[in-house]
Protein backbone atom coordinates (compact mmCIF):
# COMPACT_ATOMS: atom_id res chain seq x y z
CA UNK A 1 0.00 0.00 0.00
CA UNK A 2 3.09 2.19 0.95
CA UNK A 3 4.74 1.55 -2.49
CA UNK A 4 1.53 1.99 -4.27
CA UNK A 5 1.23 5.69 -2.62
CA UNK A 6 4.32 6.71 -2.93
CA UNK A 7 4.02 5.83 -6.49
CA UNK A 8 0.96 7.56 -7.05
CA UNK A 9 2.32 10.74 -5.48
CA UNK A 10 5.14 10.51 -7.91
CA UNK A 11 3.37 10.26 -10.64
CA UNK A 12 1.00 12.73 -10.00
CA UNK A 13 4.18 15.54 -9.25
CA UNK A 14 5.68 14.80 -12.17
CA UNK A 15 2.89 15.31 -14.38
CA UNK A 16 1.84 18.47 -12.98
CA UNK A 17 5.69 19.71 -13.15
CA UNK A 18 5.38 19.12 -16.93
CA UNK A 19 2.69 22.05 -17.42
CA UNK A 20 2.30 25.39 -15.54
CA UNK A 21 -0.88 27.22 -16.43
CA UNK A 22 -0.67 30.36 -18.12
CA UNK A 23 -3.35 32.70 -19.29
CA UNK A 24 -5.26 29.19 -19.96
CA UNK A 25 -2.91 27.84 -21.82
CA UNK A 26 -0.59 25.10 -21.08
CA UNK A 27 2.92 25.47 -21.58
CA UNK A 28 5.82 22.78 -21.07
CA UNK A 29 8.27 23.82 -18.78
CA UNK A 30 9.76 20.46 -18.67
CA UNK A 31 9.22 16.96 -20.20
CA UNK A 32 10.79 13.33 -20.86
CA UNK A 33 11.02 10.82 -23.50
CA UNK A 34 12.07 7.69 -23.57
CA UNK A 35 12.67 5.97 -26.92
CA UNK A 36 15.34 3.75 -28.62
CA UNK A 37 14.65 0.00 -30.37
CA UNK A 38 15.31 -3.47 -30.19
CA UNK A 39 17.35 -5.36 -33.18
CA UNK A 40 18.58 -8.65 -33.55
CA UNK A 41 20.97 -9.52 -36.02
CA UNK A 42 21.72 -12.61 -37.92
CA UNK A 43 25.07 -12.72 -39.70
CA UNK A 44 27.59 -14.83 -42.26
CA UNK A 45 30.91 -14.46 -43.14
CA UNK A 46 32.44 -16.27 -45.77
CA UNK A 47 35.79 -16.36 -43.97
CA UNK A 48 37.42 -14.58 -40.38
CA UNK A 49 37.47 -11.23 -40.15
CA UNK A 50 38.67 -7.68 -38.04
CA UNK A 51 35.59 -7.14 -36.05
CA UNK A 52 34.67 -6.01 -32.28
CA UNK A 53 31.71 -6.99 -30.30
CA UNK A 54 32.11 -11.29 -31.27
CA UNK A 55 31.94 -10.27 -35.01
CA UNK A 56 28.94 -7.54 -35.05
CA UNK A 57 31.11 -4.79 -35.90
CA UNK A 58 32.81 -5.78 -38.98
CA UNK A 59 35.45 -4.04 -40.79
CA UNK A 60 37.48 -5.92 -43.21
CA UNK A 61 38.68 -9.49 -44.05
CA UNK A 62 41.69 -11.21 -42.19
CA UNK A 63 44.74 -11.41 -43.81
CA UNK A 64 45.68 -15.37 -45.43
CA UNK A 65 47.07 -17.41 -42.29
CA UNK A 66 48.35 -20.55 -43.99
CA UNK A 67 49.32 -23.76 -42.56
CA UNK A 68 52.44 -26.43 -42.84
CA UNK A 69 50.35 -27.87 -46.09
CA UNK A 70 49.70 -23.71 -47.60
CA UNK A 71 45.91 -24.22 -46.63
CA UNK A 72 44.64 -20.77 -45.25
CA UNK A 73 43.66 -21.25 -41.87
CA UNK A 74 41.51 -18.02 -41.68
CA UNK A 75 39.35 -19.23 -44.87
CA UNK A 76 36.40 -20.66 -42.70
CA UNK A 77 33.02 -19.55 -42.60
CA UNK A 78 31.43 -18.53 -39.08
CA UNK A 79 28.07 -16.60 -38.03
CA UNK A 80 26.55 -15.50 -35.13
CA UNK A 81 23.23 -14.18 -33.55
CA UNK A 82 23.31 -11.14 -31.57
CA UNK A 83 21.16 -8.54 -29.90
CA UNK A 84 23.50 -6.34 -28.24
CA UNK A 85 22.75 -3.10 -30.55
CA UNK A 86 19.09 -2.67 -28.72
CA UNK A 87 19.23 1.04 -27.52
CA UNK A 88 17.49 2.95 -25.05
CA UNK A 89 17.44 6.91 -25.05
CA UNK A 90 15.90 9.78 -23.40
CA UNK A 91 15.59 13.40 -24.26
CA UNK A 92 14.50 15.96 -21.54
CA UNK A 93 13.98 19.51 -21.51
CA UNK A 94 13.49 22.34 -19.33
CA UNK A 95 13.16 26.08 -18.46
CA UNK A 96 15.04 28.17 -20.60
CA UNK A 97 18.32 29.20 -19.24
CA UNK A 98 20.07 32.66 -20.32
CA UNK A 99 17.70 32.91 -22.87
CA UNK A 100 18.10 29.62 -24.60
CA UNK A 101 16.05 26.76 -24.74
CA UNK A 102 17.66 23.69 -22.72
CA UNK A 103 17.27 19.96 -23.67
CA UNK A 104 19.33 16.96 -22.72
CA UNK A 105 20.00 13.46 -24.20
CA UNK A 106 21.39 9.81 -22.92
CA UNK A 107 21.58 7.49 -25.49
CA UNK A 108 22.99 3.86 -24.81
CA UNK A 109 23.34 -0.10 -25.84
CA UNK A 110 24.05 -3.21 -24.82
CA UNK A 111 27.66 -3.36 -26.90
CA UNK A 112 30.10 -3.35 -24.13
CA UNK A 113 33.07 -1.20 -24.11
CA UNK A 114 35.11 -4.14 -24.59
CA UNK A 115 34.44 -8.02 -25.64
CA UNK A 116 34.74 -9.63 -22.62
CA UNK A 117 32.01 -6.69 -21.18
CA UNK A 118 29.72 -7.50 -24.36
CA UNK A 119 25.82 -7.60 -23.20
CA UNK A 120 26.81 -4.66 -20.89
CA UNK A 121 25.51 -1.01 -21.13
CA UNK A 122 27.27 1.59 -22.58
CA UNK A 123 27.13 5.21 -23.30
CA UNK A 124 26.83 6.09 -26.36
CA UNK A 125 25.36 9.73 -26.24
CA UNK A 126 25.24 12.10 -22.79
CA UNK A 127 25.09 15.58 -23.68
CA UNK A 128 23.41 19.25 -23.18
CA UNK A 129 22.33 21.80 -25.49
CA UNK A 130 21.63 25.41 -25.15
CA UNK A 131 19.96 26.86 -28.32
CA UNK A 132 19.52 30.71 -28.79
CA UNK A 133 17.76 31.93 -32.25
CA UNK A 134 21.51 31.28 -34.28
CA UNK A 135 23.76 29.61 -31.76
CA UNK A 136 23.64 26.35 -30.24
CA UNK A 137 26.24 25.44 -27.66
CA UNK A 138 26.58 21.46 -26.79
CA UNK A 139 28.51 19.78 -24.15
CA UNK A 140 29.10 16.05 -23.70
CA UNK A 141 29.50 13.23 -25.40
CA UNK A 142 28.40 12.46 -29.24
CA UNK A 143 29.29 12.08 -32.26
CA UNK A 144 32.80 13.44 -33.81
CA UNK A 145 31.85 16.88 -35.74
CA UNK A 146 33.24 14.85 -39.07
CA UNK A 147 30.74 12.72 -38.79
CA UNK A 148 27.93 14.23 -40.51
CA UNK A 149 24.40 13.29 -38.87
CA UNK A 150 22.92 15.15 -42.18
CA UNK A 151 25.03 12.91 -44.04
CA UNK A 152 26.35 9.29 -43.41
CA UNK A 153 25.48 6.22 -44.17
CA UNK A 154 22.03 4.15 -43.81
CA UNK A 155 23.87 0.58 -43.63
CA UNK A 156 21.74 -2.07 -41.82
CA UNK A 157 24.87 -3.51 -40.42
CA UNK A 158 26.28 -1.58 -37.07
CA UNK A 159 29.61 -0.37 -38.51
CA UNK A 160 28.05 2.39 -40.56
CA UNK A 161 30.83 2.36 -43.48
CA UNK A 162 33.22 1.91 -41.26
CA UNK A 163 36.25 1.72 -42.19
CA UNK A 164 35.61 4.24 -45.08
CA UNK A 165 34.01 7.55 -42.14
CA UNK A 166 35.14 9.17 -39.30
CA UNK A 167 33.15 6.67 -36.86
CA UNK A 168 33.99 8.21 -33.52
CA UNK A 169 31.85 9.29 -30.39
CA UNK A 170 33.93 11.67 -28.37
CA UNK A 171 33.49 14.17 -24.92
CA UNK A 172 33.08 17.61 -26.49
CA UNK A 173 32.17 21.49 -26.23
CA UNK A 174 30.45 22.75 -29.73
CA UNK A 175 29.95 25.48 -31.04
CA UNK A 176 27.89 26.12 -33.77
CA UNK A 177 26.55 29.39 -35.48
CA UNK A 178 24.02 29.25 -38.43
CA UNK A 179 24.17 32.41 -40.47
CA UNK A 180 21.27 31.97 -43.24
CA UNK A 181 21.49 28.50 -44.95
CA UNK A 182 25.41 28.47 -43.61
CA UNK A 183 26.42 26.83 -40.11
CA UNK A 184 29.98 27.19 -38.65
CA UNK A 185 30.83 24.88 -36.10
CA UNK A 186 34.08 24.50 -34.05
CA UNK A 187 34.81 21.58 -31.13
CA UNK A 188 37.20 21.02 -28.94
CA UNK A 189 37.23 17.14 -27.66
CA UNK A 190 38.64 14.33 -26.05
CA UNK A 191 38.43 10.99 -26.48
CA UNK A 192 37.31 8.06 -24.02
CA UNK A 193 35.72 4.69 -26.35
CA UNK A 194 37.71 6.19 -29.46
CA UNK A 195 41.18 6.41 -28.26
CA UNK A 196 44.60 6.90 -30.53
CA UNK A 197 47.33 4.17 -30.01
CA UNK A 198 51.25 4.51 -28.96
CA UNK A 199 53.57 2.42 -27.10
CA UNK A 200 51.02 1.12 -24.26
CA UNK A 201 48.23 0.15 -26.96
CA UNK A 202 45.10 2.10 -27.26
CA UNK A 203 44.78 5.07 -25.00
CA UNK A 204 43.04 8.72 -24.51
CA UNK A 205 46.54 9.58 -22.17
CA UNK A 206 48.08 10.50 -25.38
CA UNK A 207 45.56 12.82 -26.14
CA UNK A 208 45.49 13.72 -22.04
CA UNK A 209 49.70 14.28 -21.70
CA UNK A 210 49.35 17.01 -24.48
CA UNK A 211 47.03 19.28 -23.16
CA UNK A 212 45.16 20.88 -26.10
CA UNK A 213 42.39 19.02 -26.94
CA UNK A 214 41.65 17.37 -30.50
CA UNK A 215 40.54 20.59 -32.39
CA UNK A 216 37.85 21.13 -35.30
CA UNK A 217 36.38 23.19 -37.33
CA UNK A 218 33.27 22.43 -39.76
CA UNK A 219 31.33 24.40 -42.14
CA UNK A 220 27.99 23.73 -44.13
CA UNK A 221 25.35 24.81 -46.07
CA UNK A 222 22.13 23.29 -45.71
CA UNK A 223 18.41 23.75 -47.69
CA UNK A 224 15.40 21.92 -47.32
CA UNK A 225 12.09 22.54 -49.09
CA UNK A 226 9.55 20.77 -47.34
CA UNK A 227 7.19 21.23 -50.10
CA UNK A 228 8.94 19.41 -52.48
CA UNK A 229 10.36 16.92 -49.95
CA UNK A 230 13.95 17.73 -50.76
CA UNK A 231 17.11 18.47 -49.81
CA UNK A 232 21.07 19.96 -50.05
CA UNK A 233 23.81 19.53 -47.97
CA UNK A 234 27.03 20.37 -48.75
CA UNK A 235 30.27 20.84 -46.32
CA UNK A 236 33.48 20.11 -45.41
CA UNK A 237 35.90 20.50 -42.20
CA UNK A 238 39.81 20.43 -41.07
CA UNK A 239 40.94 18.69 -37.79
CA UNK A 240 43.87 18.66 -35.76
CA UNK A 241 45.23 16.43 -33.29
CA UNK A 242 48.28 16.26 -31.12
CA UNK A 243 49.80 13.12 -29.51
CA UNK A 244 52.49 12.72 -26.58
CA UNK A 245 52.75 9.32 -26.90
CA UNK A 246 55.60 9.10 -23.90
CA UNK A 247 56.48 10.96 -20.96
CA UNK A 248 60.36 9.06 -20.75
CA UNK A 249 62.28 6.64 -22.46
CA UNK A 250 64.32 4.07 -20.61
CA UNK A 251 67.82 3.56 -21.85
CA UNK A 252 69.69 -0.01 -21.36
CA UNK A 253 73.62 0.49 -20.11
CA UNK A 254 74.30 -3.71 -19.45
CA UNK A 255 71.62 -6.32 -20.04
CA UNK A 256 70.47 -8.38 -17.62
CA UNK A 257 72.36 -11.91 -16.84
CA UNK A 258 72.53 -14.94 -14.66
CA UNK A 259 75.78 -15.96 -13.31
CA UNK A 260 76.86 -18.89 -11.19
CA UNK A 261 78.93 -18.71 -8.05
CA UNK A 262 80.02 -21.49 -5.87
CA UNK A 263 77.15 -23.36 -8.10
CA UNK A 264 74.62 -20.84 -6.84
CA UNK A 265 73.04 -19.32 -9.98
CA UNK A 266 72.82 -15.45 -9.25
CA UNK A 267 70.13 -13.06 -11.06
CA UNK A 268 72.16 -10.10 -12.16
CA UNK A 269 69.36 -7.04 -13.27
CA UNK A 270 69.55 -5.50 -16.15
CA UNK A 271 71.10 -1.60 -15.49
CA UNK A 272 68.61 1.25 -16.76
CA UNK A 273 68.46 4.99 -17.36
CA UNK A 274 65.05 6.47 -17.59
CA UNK A 275 64.89 10.30 -19.30
CA UNK A 276 62.17 12.75 -19.65
CA UNK A 277 60.63 13.18 -22.88
CA UNK A 278 57.72 15.16 -24.41
CA UNK A 279 58.17 14.71 -28.43
CA UNK A 280 54.43 15.31 -29.96
CA UNK A 281 52.64 13.78 -32.42
CA UNK A 282 50.99 16.15 -35.04
CA UNK A 283 48.25 15.58 -37.43
CA UNK A 284 46.28 17.10 -39.69
CA UNK A 285 42.70 15.60 -41.26
CA UNK A 286 40.38 17.17 -43.89
CA UNK A 287 36.34 16.11 -44.43
CA UNK A 288 33.88 16.84 -47.08
CA UNK A 289 30.82 15.78 -47.99
CA UNK A 290 27.52 16.33 -49.64
CA UNK A 291 24.06 14.85 -50.24
CA UNK A 292 21.08 15.34 -52.65
CA UNK A 293 17.99 14.46 -50.98
CA UNK A 294 14.84 13.83 -53.59
CA UNK A 295 11.20 12.69 -53.68
CA UNK A 296 12.09 9.01 -54.82
CA UNK A 297 16.03 8.83 -54.32
CA UNK A 298 18.86 9.81 -51.61
CA UNK A 299 21.98 10.26 -53.28
CA UNK A 300 25.01 10.84 -50.53
CA UNK A 301 28.95 11.43 -51.29
CA UNK A 302 31.62 12.14 -48.99
CA UNK A 303 35.23 11.95 -48.57
CA UNK A 304 38.57 12.02 -45.99
CA UNK A 305 42.27 12.83 -45.69
CA UNK A 306 44.27 12.16 -42.74
CA UNK A 307 47.61 12.25 -41.34
CA UNK A 308 46.38 10.10 -37.90
CA UNK A 309 43.40 7.93 -38.87
CA UNK A 310 43.38 5.92 -36.38
CA UNK A 311 41.02 7.00 -33.54
CA UNK A 312 38.33 7.37 -36.36
CA UNK A 313 38.08 3.95 -36.97
CA UNK A 314 40.20 3.90 -40.53
CA UNK A 315 43.35 3.09 -41.72
CA UNK A 316 46.22 5.23 -40.91
CA UNK A 317 48.29 6.03 -37.11
CA UNK A 318 51.99 6.96 -37.05
CA UNK A 319 55.27 5.51 -36.59
CA UNK A 320 58.56 6.21 -34.98
CA UNK A 321 60.55 7.85 -37.65
CA UNK A 322 64.28 8.11 -36.19
CA UNK A 323 65.99 7.89 -33.42
CA UNK A 324 67.46 12.05 -32.52
CA UNK A 325 69.48 10.88 -29.74
CA UNK A 326 70.62 7.69 -29.29
CA UNK A 327 72.20 7.99 -25.61
CA UNK A 328 68.73 9.31 -24.09
CA UNK A 329 66.55 7.21 -26.76
CA UNK A 330 65.06 9.74 -27.75
CA UNK A 331 62.65 9.92 -30.70
CA UNK A 332 60.90 11.37 -33.56
CA UNK A 333 57.58 10.56 -34.81
CA UNK A 334 56.05 10.37 -38.62
CA UNK A 335 51.98 9.96 -39.04
CA UNK A 336 50.69 7.44 -41.38
CA UNK A 337 48.23 8.78 -43.97
CA UNK A 338 45.22 7.41 -46.01
CA UNK A 339 42.37 8.55 -47.20
CA UNK A 340 38.68 7.40 -48.09
CA UNK A 341 35.56 7.91 -49.93
CA UNK A 342 32.05 6.62 -50.06
CA UNK A 343 29.09 6.87 -51.64
CA UNK A 344 25.38 5.61 -51.63
CA UNK A 345 22.06 5.79 -52.96
CA UNK A 346 19.05 4.93 -51.56
CA UNK A 347 14.90 4.97 -52.08
CA UNK A 348 12.84 6.76 -49.64
CA UNK A 349 9.96 4.82 -49.66
CA UNK A 350 8.03 4.74 -46.33
CA UNK A 351 7.06 0.63 -46.00
CA UNK A 352 9.74 -0.84 -48.65
CA UNK A 353 13.54 0.75 -48.87
CA UNK A 354 16.85 -0.39 -51.43
CA UNK A 355 19.63 1.05 -51.13
CA UNK A 356 23.73 0.47 -52.14
CA UNK A 357 26.81 1.77 -50.46
CA UNK A 358 30.32 1.56 -51.96
CA UNK A 359 33.59 2.57 -50.03
CA UNK A 360 36.89 2.47 -50.87
CA UNK A 361 40.12 3.13 -48.67
CA UNK A 362 43.40 3.91 -49.24
CA UNK A 363 46.80 3.57 -47.18
CA UNK A 364 49.03 6.51 -48.39
CA UNK A 365 52.51 5.62 -46.27
CA UNK A 366 54.35 7.97 -44.80
CA UNK A 367 56.51 9.60 -47.74
CA UNK A 368 59.78 9.28 -45.99
CA UNK A 369 61.63 6.79 -44.33
CA UNK A 370 60.96 5.43 -41.11
CA UNK A 371 63.34 3.08 -38.75
CA UNK A 372 60.63 2.22 -35.71
CA UNK A 373 57.64 0.88 -34.17
CA UNK A 374 54.30 1.35 -35.99
CA UNK A 375 51.24 2.59 -34.36
CA UNK A 376 48.54 2.03 -36.92
CA UNK A 377 45.83 0.11 -37.60
CA UNK A 378 46.21 -1.85 -40.88
CA UNK A 379 49.88 -1.14 -41.63
CA UNK A 380 50.07 -3.97 -43.96
CA UNK A 381 47.18 -3.03 -45.69
CA UNK A 382 47.29 -1.41 -48.98
CA UNK A 383 43.70 -0.75 -49.93
CA UNK A 384 40.10 -1.76 -48.96
CA UNK A 385 37.04 -1.74 -50.81
CA UNK A 386 33.43 -2.84 -50.00
CA UNK A 387 29.65 -2.51 -52.30
CA UNK A 388 26.66 -3.98 -49.96
CA UNK A 389 23.05 -3.49 -51.30
CA UNK A 390 20.19 -3.62 -49.20
CA UNK A 391 16.53 -4.35 -49.08
CA UNK A 392 14.15 -3.42 -45.88
CA UNK A 393 10.71 -3.62 -45.11
CA UNK A 394 9.11 -1.60 -42.43
CA UNK A 395 5.28 -1.76 -40.96
CA UNK A 396 4.18 0.68 -38.40
CA UNK A 397 6.75 0.05 -35.28
CA UNK A 398 8.81 -3.44 -37.28
CA UNK A 399 10.97 -3.83 -39.37
CA UNK A 400 13.04 -6.58 -41.17
CA UNK A 401 16.39 -5.94 -43.37
CA UNK A 402 18.53 -7.67 -45.57
CA UNK A 403 22.17 -6.54 -46.34
CA UNK A 404 25.21 -8.17 -48.35
CA UNK A 405 28.58 -7.02 -47.68
CA UNK A 406 31.18 -7.71 -49.66
CA UNK A 407 34.42 -6.39 -48.38
CA UNK A 408 38.00 -6.54 -49.71
CA UNK A 409 41.35 -5.84 -48.43
CA UNK A 410 44.84 -5.71 -49.95
CA UNK A 411 47.32 -7.26 -48.13
CA UNK A 412 51.11 -6.74 -48.74
CA UNK A 413 54.44 -6.28 -47.51
CA UNK A 414 55.23 -2.44 -45.89
CA UNK A 415 58.08 -0.63 -47.01
CA UNK A 416 60.78 1.47 -45.34
CA UNK A 417 58.30 4.79 -46.48
CA UNK A 418 55.30 2.88 -44.88
CA UNK A 419 53.79 2.24 -48.54
CA UNK A 420 52.12 -1.72 -48.82
CA UNK A 421 53.73 -3.68 -51.64
CA UNK A 422 52.48 -6.38 -53.78
CA UNK A 423 49.02 -6.65 -52.55
CA UNK A 424 47.35 -9.56 -52.48
CA UNK A 425 43.30 -8.85 -52.57
CA UNK A 426 41.40 -11.04 -49.33
CA UNK A 427 37.31 -11.23 -49.94
CA UNK A 428 34.72 -11.73 -46.95
CA UNK A 429 30.82 -12.13 -48.26
CA UNK A 430 28.80 -10.94 -45.37
CA UNK A 431 25.09 -11.75 -45.52
CA UNK A 432 22.93 -10.02 -42.54
CA UNK A 433 19.39 -10.32 -41.83
CA UNK A 434 18.48 -8.21 -38.97
CA UNK A 435 14.54 -7.40 -37.15
CA UNK A 436 13.90 -4.06 -35.73
CA UNK A 437 10.69 -2.79 -33.08
CA UNK A 438 11.06 0.64 -32.52
CA UNK A 439 9.17 2.36 -29.40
Amino acid sequence: MKKLLLTSITVIFVAASLFSQDDGEKKPLFGIKFSGFVKTDFFVDSRQVVTAREGHFLLYPENEKLDADGNDINAKWNSNILSIQTRLAVSVWGPDVFGAKTSGYVEGEFFGNVNPAINTFRLRHAFIKLNWKHTELLTGQTWHPMFSTDCFPGTVSFNTGAPFLVFSRNPQIRVTQEIGKFSLQLTALSQVDFTSTGPDGPSPKYLRNSVLPELDFQLQYKSVNLDKGTEFVIGAGIDFLMLTPRLSTKVTLSMAYDTVINGIVHHVAAVTEEYKTNTKSTSFAYNFYTKWKLRPVTIKFAAEYGENNYSFTMLGGYAIKSITDLSKGYVDYADVRSCAVWGEVHTNGKKWQTGVFGGFAKNLGVGETVTGVYFVRGSDIDYIWRISPRLQYSINKFRIALELEYTVAGYGTTTQKGYVSDPKAVGNLRSLLAFFYFF
